[in-house]
């Protein structure tokens, strides 16, 4: 299978990042390919910056549908998901759904992601996705995007210290990564904290291959 992430922002570090970690959970018979969205925002950080990020996003899937057996839209706001299910008859997944679902699994979740900005993007699509039930809170962490590209910044500790608050104050059963910037977090904040931390990368990795050692074409997945 080949899998194409796609990048919705034009920070070509986080595509690397996010390449490798989906690289690293990817099985045998996967195939890893990247882009980066060079017409996007530098990151995105609300509604405003993922309306600017679409374009560029369908442009991308549309020049290179014939490359890939799958789309992950690897933005933690499902940037543009919709219309890019629109776009193509393949499967198109996005890191946010994946990664929610993922940690359904595990019973309650909190989201930890960047700044305030993001949560009503994340906290719709939590309700869109029928999970308002399972998902504690979205937190943010006051961290912006791109300090997490930032070797020694203080980026990893706030986000650990959201985590921190999320567990005394919601008590949840798993943490998801609400950034595909955190997608190097995962394991580092799992063993930290002693519970599942889900990143949604690695998550969209492992529920294509799912799907499609099920032959299914990802029926709930498109319908979400």
């Amino acid at each position: 299978m080949r899998l194409l992430f796609v990048n919705p922002n034009a920070t070509a570090s986080m595509t690397d990042k996010i390449a490798a970690a989906a690289q690293a959970a990817a099985g045998a018979g996967t195939r890893i390919l990247a882009l980066t969205n060079t017409a996007g925002p530098a990151s995105i950080q609300g509604e405003a910056d993922g309306e600017a990020a679409v374009p560029g996003l369908l442009a991308l899937i549309g020049a290179h549908e014939g490359e890939a057996d799958a789309f992950v839209i690897a933005c933690f706001d499902d940037t543009g998901l919709a219309r890019a299910r629109a776009l193509t008859a393949k499967p198109v997944l996005g890191i946010g759904e994946a990664a929610m679902r993922a940690a359904a699994a595990h019973g309650r979740f909190s989201v930890v992601t960047t700044l305030a900005v993001s949560v009503p993007v994340i906290a719709a699509n939590v309700a869109a996705y029928g999970l308002g039930e399972t998902c504690a809170r979205v937190r943010a962490s006051d961290v912006a995007v791109l300090d997490l590209e930032e070797e020694g910044s203080a980026a990893r500790e706030k986000v650990a210290a959201e985590i921190g608050r999320a567990l005394a104050e919601d008590r949840p059963d798993a943490i998801v990564l609400g950034c595909a910037g955190m997608a190097d977090l995962a394991g580092i904040y799992a063993e930290r904290f002693g519970l599942p931390v889900i990143d949604g990368v690695v998550a969209a990795v492992r529920r294509a291959e799912r799907e499609a050692a099920a032959g299914s074409a990802l029926p709930d997945v498109r319908a979400g």
